[in-house]
């Protein structure tokens, strides 16, 4: 066989590690796309949900349930005038923080959970006072949220500073001063300030796009036309 004829192996190896990994994406797209299509109907189901007894569900989350996007109701004394994390978010292109306090709660072997009162846009300076005053219980009805996990592009929060990026719940917890934190938020859906009307509850993401199968064709896309490439590269060396 002559040169011309022999099998490329630099390139061979090359083409095959590429279509690997397209076809790596492509299936992983594909998985994704099952997460969230259940996603999306577990955020349609809460149009007409019912609240449930914050109790219930984390006694639930304690033996290992999957709670998240529940619905649930729960009374938090001083919730309003509590001390307030401030963690990093985005609102409708707009830059600013969400506060973070802690409701005490009893279930599940849960003393405290993570409550998300809102957003505050960064242009507004001011904060609800954090006196502690109003001990008397507020009802606080929301969604049950499983923190996302921090990536490699998220900056390291700093406590000291409370400045956040992420939901760590533990670490959250110890600046709150609070034990045994749930592992879930509660984004709260009503406002617990209300003569405070800088903080806009925010308990779910808005439009929330699905493209992965659009993704999936992309990625599987990119593999055929690589292997057909090779192979036309293949045909020409032969017909030499």
């Amino acid at each position: 066989m002559s040169d011309a004829r022999k099998v490329p192996v630099g390139l061979t190896i090359a083409t095959l590690i590429s279509l690997a990994i397209l076809i790596a994406l492509g299936s992983w797209q594909l998985r994704r796309l099952v997460w969230k299509t259940d996603l999306l109907a577990r955020v349609a189901a809460l149009e007409t949900a019912a609240p449930q007894p914050v109790e219930t569900v984390l006694a639930r989350r304690a033996r290992g349930a999957d709670v998240d996007y529940t619905r649930v109701v729960a009374d938090c004394p001083g919730l309003g005038g509590a001390r307030a994390l401030e963690l990093y978010g985005l609102r409708d292109g707009q830059a600013g923080s969400r506060l973070i306090s802690a409701c005490a709660v009893s279930a599940g072997g849960y003393r405290s959970l993570l409550v998300d009162r809102g957003f505050v846009a960064d242009t507004i300076s001011a904060r609800p006072p954090a006196d502690g005053a109003g001990r008397a219980p507020l009802r606080v009805s929301g969604v049950i949220r499983s923190p996302d996990p921090a990536t490699f592009v998220t900056p390291p929060n700093q406590p000291a500073a409370n400045h956040w990026y992420s939901r760590d719940v533990g670490a959250m917890a110890r600046a709150l001063g609070v034990e045994a934190p749930a592992p879930v938020f509660l984004m709260a859906e009503v406002s617990t300030n209300p003569e405070w009307k800088a903080l806009v509850p925010a308990p779910l993401p808005r439009d929330i796009p699905n493209r992965h199968l659009e993704y999936a064709f992309t990625w599987f896309g990119l593999a055929g036309a690589l292997g057909c490439v090779y192979a036309a590269l293949l045909w020409r060396r032969w017909k030499a």
